[in-house]
């Protein structure tokens, strides 16, 4: 005999035993299905058959010839409580301001606010000479115009963060009034 004739009916035995197994399995599942006998409740059992392999199961028909032993009981599940709505006490007296304090600290707020405005407008003016003064300069090597306004740019920039700042303070100014 050659050695590949040796094989093909070891293949075709293992083919079998796999539709066999398929086959078994279906049945059992059908016939669980079916029958609709009662479960254990709650239990998961781990079953060793003779041949030594392990099933998890929680039909106690399947448990029959095995050696069976629980490995998980029924997980009781209890719904939350809803959470205790939360009372909304009264703002705490203690935390509140009298009237002349907050007067006092808004006239404070405004006197800072109009020192900054004062110091970002300065900043301001500084940014504004210092670009026109770059703008009357020109070099021999900014022949093209995209050279110039690359060495303006920051200085372009400058002016533009100082009207921002300035503006940010104007806004904060009316908010007040």
């Amino acid at each position: 005999m050659n050695h590949r004739t040796r094989l093909r009916p070891t293949i075709r035995a293992w083919a079998a035993l796999g539709l066999l197994a398929e086959g078994v399995l279906m049945v059992g599942l059908l016939t669980a299905a079916v029958s609709g006998q009662a479960q254990v409740p709650g239990a998961t059992y781990k079953c060793v058959d003779d041949a030594g392999r392990s099933t998890y199961t929680n039909v106690k028909e399947e448990m029959t010839g095995r050696k069976c032993v629980v490995v998980m009981r029924e997980v009781s599940v209890v719904p939350s409580t809803a959470p205790a709505p939360i009372s909304r006490a009264p703002a705490d007296t203690a935390s509140r301001v009298d009237s002349p304090t907050q007067r006092n600290r808004d006239v404070d707020r405004r006197r800072i606010l109009e020192q900054e405005l004062q110091v970002a407008d300065q900043q301001l003016v500084g940014a504004r000479q210092k670009l026109a003064q770059q703008e009357q300069i020109r070099n021999g090597d900014e022949r093209n115009a995209q050279r110039q306004q690359d060495r303006l740019k920051p200085f372009q920039d400058d002016v533009r963060v100082a009207e921002d700042n300035v503006a940010a303070l104007r806004k904060e100014l009316s908010n007040l009034r």
